[in-house]
């Protein structure tokens, strides 16, 4: 059996330890991960005590710098990470190898900030990624106190060289995972975004579906109004959102609205902002307004198309909620007009043709009994198709506020205290006759008398009828209850009084038998101005 050799053991050292070098880095797909262990790698292998990896912002500063060497203590002593200046910018314009036996001693040398340790021996490589120099590795202070050798520089640049390979596979596992996070949150957006869903909240889950995955500070829904931009819906940081400088930012607003474009606004104190429109068609346009941390302008260079994928993914669903939510709408009012028509068509046609037929019957009535129960039906039909036709006006006027609706509502919200639901009935123009300033006082007035009955009355039963003629309007409560007490307060009913009173009218009470109260409110619509209602 052949034997396969070992090659391992005859490398020589350099070799083996560029090899591990290599290895290490390879062993991890974070991309923060990988830039460490290039930077603790480079040292080990060259005996550096100090190494560096400085990476390239779009203006050819540094956007991160990772170290390798230096304590807590002293990071805290240094302060602020190197911006580019000095040494490390002379690399970063002359982008090749450098090696120097005193670093201080160069004309570029820029000093070192205090608490900074003593640095003497340097030596410099940039980072390429297919042929781009992403940043710069940096290695000082050799241990046996030598300068960096040209072997050392050798075996660096071919780290480094290694180095951009692991470290665009580590940006491109790194983009495959955000695109994934940005996908997984567009679904769940269009799956949280099912029908009925009210504007306000839709808009509020998009914001806070955006600040999950972004990492921003502030994520908002800006919508113009009438006297400018105003916050929709917001997530993030509560000092934040009220401070957004809506203002400072009107005109790029503007500008992504109107070409329907991401727009990136940086700013050097606040941070950056990316404002992203959402195309939506159905309801008011709005933009995505998303606030950056000082530093995170890499996340508006690279996200801005997964932050826009992700706001046209939620127009859409925005849009197909308020389809289906109008589509119901539409529905509903169509099956209102037909139950509106089949009523008037049909049903009040047949109660009338059977009130004639009875009425015919009546002349022929062998008795006064017979009679007697004629006249009784056919004012029940006469009493059925009043009640028929005030439902038909509410059908056809449901998609409109109207004072029959008006009217229903408020005995609605007395039902809980009254314990049962009082009939209501509404008879003549009462939608188109009644102007507003007349129905809000007859509104004002049924709340007083359902708050009288509720509390004194004793009563299971009520009726609230309200007649339009060409002349007057007329609001009628009548229970079952106790009666007009012999001693009464008159607070609420001299309320009763007063809007009559201003209104040119007048209020009745009457018992009713066995027992009960009417109240009669009663009012002219000849001497009132105004618009009907509403």
């Amino acid at each position: 059996m052949d034997v396969i050799p070992q090659v391992g053991p005859d490398l020589p050292d350099d070799a083996r330890a560029l090899l591990d070098a290599v290895v290490a880095i390879s062993s991890d797909l974070d991309l923060h991960s990988v830039l460490d262990r290039i930077v603790v790698s480079a040292c080990r292998m060259t005996g550096a005590r100090y190494g560096a990896l400085g990476v390239l912002d779009s203006s050819g500063g540094l956007s991160d710098f990772v170290t390798s060497g230096f304590t807590d203590e002293q990071h805290v002593a240094i302060g602020e990470l190197p911006r580019g200046k000095g040494i490390l910018g002379l690399l970063i314009e002359e982008p090749r190898p450098l090696r120097l036996r005193n670093l201080q001693a160069h004309p570029s040398s820029y000093g070192f900030p205090p608490g900074h340790p003593p640095m003497a021996t340097f030596l410099g490589v940039p980072v390429r990624i297919r042929g781009t120099v992403f940043g710069n590795l940096y290695l000082t202070e050799k241990a046996d106190r030598s300068t960096f050798t040209e072997q050392d520089e050798q075996l660096v640049d071919a780290l480094a060289r290694a180095a951009g390979f692991v470290i665009d596979n580590a940006r491109s596992f790194a983009r495959s995972e955000r695109r994934r996070q940005w996908l997984e949150a567009s679904a769940a957006i269009v799956e949280s975004l099912q029908p009925p869903t009210p504007l306000d909240v839709a808009l509020g889950r998009i914001a806070l579906g955006a600040l999950q995955v972004s990492g921003a500070l502030t994520v908002a829904v800006v919508q113009r109004r009438a006297d400018g931009y105003a916050v929709a819906a917001s997530a993030g940081s509560e000092t934040c959102s009220p401070g957004l400088p809506l203002e400072m930012l009107e005109p790029h607003l503007r500008r992504s609205e109107a070409h329907a474009d991401v727009v990136v606004v940086p700013h050097e104190d606040l941070g950056s902002y990316v404002l992203v429109p959402l195309l939506t068609h159905l309801v008011d346009r709005g933009v995505l307004l998303v606030e950056l941390a000082v530093g995170r302008d890499t996340f508006a260079a690279y996200e801005a198309e997964l932050l826009a994928s992700f706001a046209d993914q939620a127009s859409l669903a925005v849009d197909r909620a308020q389809a289906v939510s109008d589509r119901e709408e539409l529905m509903l009012v169509t099956d209102r007009d037909r139950i509106a028509r089949d009523l008037h068509d049909v049903v009040i046609q047949r109660l009338f043709a059977t009130g004639l037929h009875l009425q015919r019957a009546r002349r022929t009535a062998a008795s006064d009994d017979i009679e007697s129960r004629l006249d009784d039906a056919i004012a029940d039909l006469d009493m059925t198709i009043r009640d028929i036709r005030s439902t038909i006006f509410d059908l056809e006027l449901s998609r409109h506020a109207s004072l029959r609706a008006e009217l229903r509502g408020v005995v609605k919200e007395y039902v809980p205290v009254l314990g049962f639901t009082p009939l209501v009935r509404t008879s003549g123009p009462v939608d188109t006759a009644v102007p507003r300033a007349t129905g809000a006082q007859m509104l004002a007035v049924l709340r007083e008398a359902l708050s009288n009955l509720a509390r004194h009355a004793e009563a299971d039963a009520a009726m609230v009828e309200v007649e339009a003629s060409g002349s007057e309007v007329t609001l009628r409560v009548t229970d079952n209850g106790l009666g007009i007490p012999a001693e009464r307060r008159e607070s609420g009913l001299r309320n009763v009084r007063r809007r009559a009173g201003e209104l040119g009218g007048s209020v009745r009470f009457h018992a009713e038998e066995p027992h009960g109260t009417r109240l009669e409110w009663t009012v002219p619509l000849t001497t009132v101005g105004g618009h009907p209602f509403p």
